[in-house]
């Protein structure tokens, strides 16, 4: 009966429920009928402690940051830049569209942020050039997955907090990875479009004054990932303490720099972030509780005990994590899945000699993969209604972007210098 409410959870994630709500659901009946020895009181108790923390008020800033960012007019200049830097490239606009996804990353550090943005601003410029809708779309869905594990994602702040480990390291650990990602993902559009006849859109790159305009115009958004891991490293601030300060350059940057942001942005701005704050935070709570019940009843200590019992070594382990967290975001956003599952298989990625940045990076990219996978991926539920396209179509034009994706996750797997070897750097 101890295990009961683990089986209750998955049928309810299967059933479509909201994670919150799956997650008080299945552990409420826990401790009012099955031991009902523990006070309901501690039960709330437990719902709020998670987010008492100071350290997740890095999650609220990032994310108003990125909000007050978007309405400042960032991404229009990102996306002129990355059009004069690989605009004379075969299927320029693809090109953009990978770029521009990885220096969103220092920007949103939201998959699902990138994508929407980009469904609304490159997307309809894609298909006027002739672009495939098919192609458009799934090229827009692949390419939100490098924007999580580039500074400040959300999923390595989470990571970083469940797992103790420091944020800027989780910060400078997803630079290689990311840089991978993004390379790949061009020589792939560039395959593609070769094949399909997608023509540049200039015919030769930005150089000299123009590219040191495009730049200039740019520059705000482009040292904002290198001023918060900079101010993290000398110690200057927190990562909360860095969030806030991220808002402030947002508002200034806004105000007067650009000079777009007015007074009739404030209310989207506050809309977009409270929401996207309350979806990571109301999942904390309620997978505080389940955090409560988990080790009451010694759950992760089993786990670890029976996994080093069976003799798995390193690799069989974090193959199995690959698969674990790949199904997990088919059904779940990234976030709830790295609160739920860390701290069950924390211990026994410590007793195996897991190094824990290695270990954070790989979990919040795979959670990606999930997310863009056919049938269930959320990504796709999100890009498909976006741009009026078929799930299934999207599903079939995303098949060698995934292909790519598997590739990198086996690559980050087996080789655990392409996450940690900076971070050792800067830290020692």
């Amino acid at each position: 009966m101890g295990a009961l409410p683990v089986y209750l959870m998955f049928a309810l994630f299967l059933l479509g429920v909201p994670v919150a709500i799956a997650l008080i659901a299945c552990v409420l009946p826990y401790f009012l009928f099955i031991n009902p020895t523990m006070p309901p009181q501690m039960v709330l108790q437990r719902l709020v402690a998670q987010v008492e923390s100071s350290s997740l008020w890095a999650v609220p800033f990032f994310i108003t940051a990125g909000a007050v960012l978007n309405y400042a007019g960032v991404t229009k200049r990102l996306m002129n830049l990355c059009e004069g830097i690989v605009g004379h490239l075969p299927g320029a606009l693809g090109q953009v569209n990978v770029l521009l996804s990885a220096l969103m990353g220092g920007i949103s550090g939201s998959a699902a942020s990138d994508a929407a943005t980009e469904c609304k601003i490159l997307v309809p410029e894609m298909l006027e050039r002739g672009y495939d809708k098919d192609f458009s779309a799934a090229v827009t869905a692949a390419s939100s997955m490098i924007t999580p594990i580039i500074p400040p994602g959300i999923g390595l702040i989470l990571f970083a907090f469940v797992a103790n480990v420091s944020v800027g390291r989780m910060f400078l650990a997803g630079w290689i990875p990311g840089i991978i990602m993004t390379v790949g993902m061009m020589m792939l559009v560039h395959m593609i479009a070769k094949r399909r006849g997608y023509v540049p859109t200039r015919t030769r790159p930005a150089k000299g004054k123009e590219l040191l305009l495009l730049v200039k115009d740019a520059g705000w958004a482009l040292v904002l990932p290198l001023v918060i891991i900079m101010a993290i490293r000398i110690g200057i601030v927190t990562a909360s303490e860095c969030g806030a300060l991220c808002v402030f350059y947002a508002l200034f940057v806004g105000v007067f720099i650009h000079r777009e942001l007015k007074m009739e942005h404030i209310w989207p701005i506050l809309k977009d972030a409270v929401t996207g704050t309350a979806t990571v935070l109301v999942i904390m709570c309620a997978a505080n509780v389940l955090s409560f019940y988990l080790s009451y009843e010694r759950l992760p200590h089993r786990i670890t005990e029976y996994l080093t019992t069976v003799q798995f070594n390193r690799v069989t382990f974090l193959l199995m994590v690959d698969l674990i967290f790949v199904l997990l975001g088919l059904f779940m956003e990234g976030g709830a899945a790295i609160i739920i599952m860390v701290p069950l298989l924390l211990g026994t990625a410590q007793a195996l000699g897991i190094d824990m940045i290695h270990f954070g990076l790989l979990i919040v990219f795979i959670t990606q993969i999930g997310a863009v996978t056919p049938p269930f991926g959320m990504v796709i539920f999100l890009v498909s209604p976006l741009l009026d396209i078929p799930i299934s179509r999207l599903s079939k034009a995303l098949l060698p972007f995934i292909g790519l994706l598997i590739f990198c996750m086996l690559l980050f797997t087996f080789i655990p210098v392409l996450s940690t070897w900076l971070p050792t750097l800067v830290y020692g």
